[in-house]
């Protein structure tokens, strides 16, 4: 099995069970506070920062090559 699908099946499968324990309405459920979500969004905004970045420069060695 392709080692990347297996992560995304397991991700997939972690946020599944975290929905459903949060949905129980347990107090320690594992429900997504407000700290995580910043910090998921800070993260993300990261990694679209450096993927910008680094096409940049690909594009960039990219007209170098003859």
């Amino acid at each position: 099995m392709n080692p990347l699908w297996f992560a995304v099946i397991h991700l997939v499968a972690r946020a599944r069970w975290r929905a459903r324990a949060a949905r129980a309405g347990h107090p320690e459920s594992g429900a997504i506070t407000l700290e995580w979500i910043v910090i998921a969004g800070i993260l993300v905004a990261a990694a679209v920062a450096a993927g910008i970045f680094f096409v940049g420069k690909i594009h960039q060695y990219e007209t170098k090559i003859p």
